[in-house]
């Protein structure tokens, strides 16, 4: 009987430990503990929320995130403007990283959630 892979739904072979399309751990031990998202390619919470709060002027969370249409405004905003619109991309970034920070924003341009 064939098995598939519940992430993706590639087949698998007989055995697999590892989704080969998707890379999904497909036997995970009941008994390892399992400590948040174990994802190698997830971006980190605190270091999108930190560069939110300090520059998100420049829209560079966003950038990290892979939100690049939000983060080229941003920086369109603050330098077509010379500097003069950037408080308003600066409260824009302030409160993105705060909701990076607090947990509302969860998941990067992918859709991979963010790793503590």
């Amino acid at each position: 009987m064939a098995k598939f892979c519940p992430n993706c739904g590639t087949e698998i072979k007989e055995g697999a430990d590892i989704c080969l399309n998707c890379g999904k751990m497909l036997n995970e031990n009941a008994d390892s503990p399992k400590k948040g998202n174990s994802n190698p390619n997830a971006k980190s919470k605190m270091a999108a929320g930190l560069l939110g709060i300090l520059l998100g002027t420049f829209g560079v969370h966003n950038f990290y995130l892979g939100y690049t249409g939000k983060a080229v405004a941003q920086l369109l905003i603050t330098v077509l403007s010379c500097f003069f619109l950037s408080p308003v991309s600066a409260i824009w970034g302030l409160i993105e990283g705060i909701l990076i920070l607090c947990g509302n924003i969860d998941k990067d341009a992918s859709g991979r959630k963010l790793s503590d």
